[in-house]
């Protein structure tokens, strides 16, 4: 489990960005899988949850996940709901202490959030088409509802895929080259002609700096390079593997 200092420091504040270690999963999903929409053992994906929970001295009945569908959407998180009823979204907030939201990723950004006098947190599953989208714009303004201050705001930003292992086609910067000129500066030229190197982390990050966070920092990690760490779905599908597994980043506002 990766922690970053700018959430340890914050007083009631606990989190994780848990690699794809210590858990039981076997094969292409070994082993600490957390992902229910892998067509895993539904059973050693439940035991890989409770684990991760248990790492932080919590109950599994305490995590709190959605479906993720690289939506804007946020939810407000009251209780903790089962697998079968979770809600389709992409980022969670809540107020409730005890309850640890979960995101799940294999290359998008997790982003977990905290204000450091407010006692709100969020959670925000970001690859590139929800953050081009709006999720975390939505995440921060659901936490404003809630009495938070963006200057107040700590966003910590784990493991995700890295620029150099980020190739994208020569359609994919337009959406973002819309929204502001200056995401130009997230796109590399690639050894093939009109494709490029997309910076996912560093434009999450400058995304969060212009919502007015003014702590964003971040997990140094490349999850498509380090195969003995993450989980990759750009690496599963470029080894034609036929699913991959997800790691599991929390929050949670203990009591």
């Amino acid at each position: 489990m990766i922690t970053l200092s700018a959430l340890n420091e914050i007083i009631r504040i606990r989190h994780g960005f848990f690699t794809r270690e210590g858990g039981v999963s076997q094969g292409i999903y070994a082993s600490l899988n957390c992902g229910p929409g892998s067509t895993d053992d539904p059973a050693a994906v439940a035991e890989n949850r409770s684990r991760a929970m248990a790492m932080m001295d919590l109950p599994a009945s305490a995590l709190v996940t959605v479906h993720q569908a690289h939506t804007a959407d946020v939810v407000t998180v009251t209780g903790a709901w089962d697998q079968a009823g979770r809600p389709t979204a992409d980022a969670m907030v809540t107020t409730v202490p005890g309850l640890a939201l979960g995101i799940l990723t294999a290359d998008c950004a997790p982003v977990l959030l905290a204000d450091r006098k407010n006692g709100i947190i969020g959670a925000a599953h970001a690859g590139w088409k929800g953050a081009v989208g709006g999720v975390l714009e939505n995440t921060v303004a659901r936490m404003m509802e809630l009495g938070a201050k963006p200057k107040n705001i700590v966003g910590a930003i784990g493991p995700c895929i890295g620029q150099r292992s980020y190739e994208v086609g020569p359609d994919f910067p337009a959406p973002f080259l819309a929204e502001i000129a200056d995401n130009n500066d997230f796109f590399a030229p690639s050894q093939r002609d009109g494709h490029y190197l997309f910076d996912l982390p560093g434009y999450v990050s400058r995304k969060l700096a212009r919502l007015g966070l003014v702590e964003v920092t971040r997990v140094p990690a490349d999850t498509c390079r380090d195969g003995a760490r993450f989980f990759s779905y750009r690496r599963s599908t470029l080894a034609a593997e036929k699913d991959y597994g997800r790691q599991l980043s929390v929050i949670v506002l203990e009591r």
